[in-house]
């Protein structure tokens, strides 16, 4: 089987590398302007392929998973991208959520990673989805949906614990999970909603909550115009931005650039999308040039491989 790994974890890095340069720029400018390869310098003045705190952390957390689960040394790992720039592109840090900071700087005074995400409503940026991917390869011969969603909630939970982040992130790793197996993407999508809504209904989830999600639950979020779908840091647009953007594409190419060039949170849509999108359409779909340009490309494959090794 072709390393799916690997082309989902590269497809989150490059992703997220092609968004870092023109991370706030809005989609006004970006049709002007549009993305169509990697770039340098802009927005944080990184050197061409440089990836962000998106990438660090998916990388943190696929490192961790490589020598089993334990959700206090996952947390820990964040410890040490923050204090000491572990899977940084550069050996420093340059981008960082507000609720990721604080939660790892509970972290850092001790606390639980159990306890140490934000919970509350205004806690819900994308900062847990964004990094979420590789528990998709730890899951994906889970057949019992609960364990699955108690583990997508335990690492959610690290820095965003509502309820909304974590069930965004629940549906991403599904979705996922359905693409590794490799569904077609209409088959993978219809099967998350019936899922989905059906795992929400036997939970007596907050209805208020579920229909947040009907967009992508209920109706089909790749029948929506583009001025619907939003590239902002609330993680319900990053989550609706990222399953439009792949389910109207059809190349690794095409779906990150789309996302990219949506504007505002460019590197996380890029970086979310792209992990679907290098799942799917495999790795030798990913453009080599980009796969080239990426800093740090050879100490990412090494880790893809390990994680490959023990989950695929």
């Amino acid at each position: 089987m072709e390393n799916k790994v690997k082309a989902g974890i590269m497809g989150v890095c490059i992703g997220d590398a092609l968004g870092v340069p023109v991370e706030f720029k809005n989609r006004e400018y970006l049709k002007q302007f549009p993305v169509t390869e990697m770039q340098e310098f802009g927005s944080h003045n990184q050197p061409k392929g440089t990836w962000s705190d998106d990438s660090s952390l998916t990388l943190c957390l696929a490192e961790e998973l490589t020598k089993g689960y334990n959700l206090e040394k996952i947390g820990q790992s964040f410890v040490k991208w923050v204090k000491y720039g572990h899977w940084t592109a550069h050996g420093r840090l340059f981008d960082i959520g507000g609720t990721t900071r604080e939660a790892i700087t509970r972290l850092i005074k001790g606390e639980s990673a159990r306890f140490s995400g934000n919970i509350f409503e205004e806690d819900n940026g994308n900062g847990s989805l964004m990094r979420i991917l590789p528990l998709a390869f730890y899951l994906e011969n889970e057949e019992n949906i609960e364990k699955i969603y108690q583990t997508v909630k335990e690492v959610s939970t690290i820095t965003h614990g509502h309820f909304r982040s974590v069930f965004a992130c629940f549906i991403y790793v599904i979705f996922a999970i359905q693409l590794i197996k490799e569904k077609n993407k209409t088959e993978a999508y219809t099967h998350i909603q019936n899922l989905v809504l059906e795992y929400a209904e036997k939970q007596w989830f907050s209805l208020n909550e579920i229909e947040l999600f009907q967009k992508i639950l209920k109706n089909d979020i790749s029948g929506y115009p583009e001025d619907e779908i939003r590239g902002s840091g609330y993680v319900l647009h990053s989550l609706e931005a990222s399953l439009w953007c792949f389910l109207n594409s059809e190349s690794y190419s095409e779906a990150v650039l789309k996302a990219v060039n949506l504007g505002e949170d460019t590197d996380t849509t890029g970086a979310i999308t792209g992990g679907l999108a290098g799942i799917y359409y495999g790795f030798e779909n990913i453009p080599q040039e980009w796969v080239n340009e990426l800093v740090k490309k050879d100490d990412i494959e090494k880790l893809c491989e390990k994680l490959n090794h023990k989950y695929l």
